[in-house]
């Protein structure tokens, strides 16, 4: 918008600089070609006959006549006999031009005695008494023209530069306040991923007024959906677990089938949870992690107990996650669960800003070769360990990455597994 309006400015400008200079050098050189016919019309008015001679009465006494080689001549002759002559000439005389004939003023360039250019007025006449052919030669010198129109140039080409500055400001100005809504509603999306709004405010700029509302009215969109999709997903688990609660209810503890169940029970459940963690995330939400911390401990309180297990947690007050409490519920749940079921009887959890939030145990842990198997859906290291489907991890690993962030598993300094959990903040 800048180049474009700078284009056009000067263009204008310039267009503007030639037009006017183009009337103000033609009023100047109007100015001195009218100074140069009423020097000749008193030249002519001057000239009489007497005695068969023509001479000539009262000569301009204009001071620029008599300045020698001035430029500013007038010579009157008559059958290429010069008749008279200003004194500026000095002992030089102006050359008559060949062919001309009676008639209006002829006003043109020409040369002086030196070479010097000129603007030189021709003129032939007759006067009553003499047959004789009268022809008057009167110049300016175009150096003194020239000086004249450019000093009419240079203001006019200073006051068009100092309004093409007004108004490449004043252009500016306009382009900068009028972006500067954009430039806010930019930041107002910022703010929306990042959970510190979960509605764009109204520009109060009647251009962008519809486009806010579009924006908005996605977000919206954006929520019901992603809430109807998870009631959806739950009524699926709901029908398809209930039937198989049933049936390994009826079967014997002994029966085949209940391997088969089991592992549909687990197939179903990391489909499931797989599908809800690729529906999109709702924008804008913004999750203290403290509390969220305090609920899982609580909920997890009495199997720590059964453990003698303690817990100590290190969490700024400000910390916050940048998306949706049901994710982080889901992703520090299934790291704490793994936590108390591995350890011996410490768990620490420890976040830093960022936010990096830390789930370490003290129990046998992991090599650091067996971390990428660990996140493998339905990977088990140990077999006979706690009971588990081996999804917890991968669930969490594939919720983190949904939402800007990764699972990072690390030997931990209380001789167990320390899960780092990166997210947005």
């Amino acid at each position: 918008m800048l180049a474009l309006a700078a284009v056009w400015i000067v263009a204008a400008l310039l267009a503007a600089f030639l037009g006017i200079g183009a009337v103000l050098d033609r009023f100047v050189t109007e100015r001195y070609d009218a100074e140069m016919r009423a020097i000749a019309d008193t030249l002519i008015a001057g000239v009489e006959v007497e005695d068969d001679e023509i001479e000539l009465d009262n000569p301009p006494a204009d001071p620029n006549f008599s300045l020698p080689l001035s430029g500013w001549y007038w010579q009157i002759s008559a059958e290429s006999k010069v008749i008279a002559k200003s004194p500026s000439l000095f002992e030089a005389s102006l050359s008559s031009p060949a062919g001309d004939r009676p008639g209006p003023p002829r006003i043109g360039r020409g040369r002086g005695p030196q070479g010097e250019p000129l603007r030189v007025l021709n003129d032939r006449f007759t006067v009553p008494g003499s047959e004789a052919e009268i022809t008057l030669i009167v110049t300016a010198p175009a150096r003194e023209v020239w000086d004249s129109l450019n000093e009419v140039r240079r203001p006019l080409a200073i006051s068009l530069a100092l309004l093409g500055l007004g108004l490449a400001v004043a252009v500016s100005v306009q382009v900068f306040a009028g972006l500067g809504s954009t430039r806010r509603l930019g930041d107002d999306l910022r703010r929306v991923r990042a959970g510190e709004l979960d509605r764009l405010p109204r520009p109060g700029v009647s251009e962008l007024d519809p486009l806010v509302t579009e924006i908005n009215a996605a977000l919206d969109q954006n929520a019901s959906l992603l809430a109807r999709s998870r009631q959806h997903l739950g009524n699926l688990a709901h029908s398809l677990k209930t039937p198989l609660a049933a049936l390994q209810n009826d079967l014997p503890a002994d029966h085949p089938g209940q391997t088969l169940i089991t592992r549909m029970d687990r197939l179903i459940g990391w489909h499931l949870r797989r599908a809800r963690s690729a529906q999109p995330r709702v924008l804008g939400q913004h999750t203290p992690v403290g509390p969220v911390i305090d609920d899982i401990l609580m909920v997890l309180r009495r199997p720590m107990e059964n453990k003698a297990m303690q817990a100590e947690v290190i969490c700024p007050p400000d910390a916050s996650f940048a998306g949706e409490r049901q994710d982080l519920e889901e992703m520090i749940g299934n790291l704490a669960e793994n936590a108390v079921k591995w350890g011996r009887g410490r768990l620490r959890v420890v976040v830093t800003s960022g936010v990096t939030i830390r789930i370490e145990d003290d129990g046998p842990g992991m090599a650091e070769t067996d971390a990428p198997r660990a996140l493998i859906r339905g990977a088990r290291l140990d077999e006979g360990g706690p009971p588990g489907t081996g999804l917890g991890l991968a669930i969490v690993a594939d919720l983190a990455a949904l939402n800007g962030g990764e699972l990072r598993l690390e030997r931990s300094d209380l001789g167990g597994l320390a899960a780092a959990l990166v997210l947005p903040g």
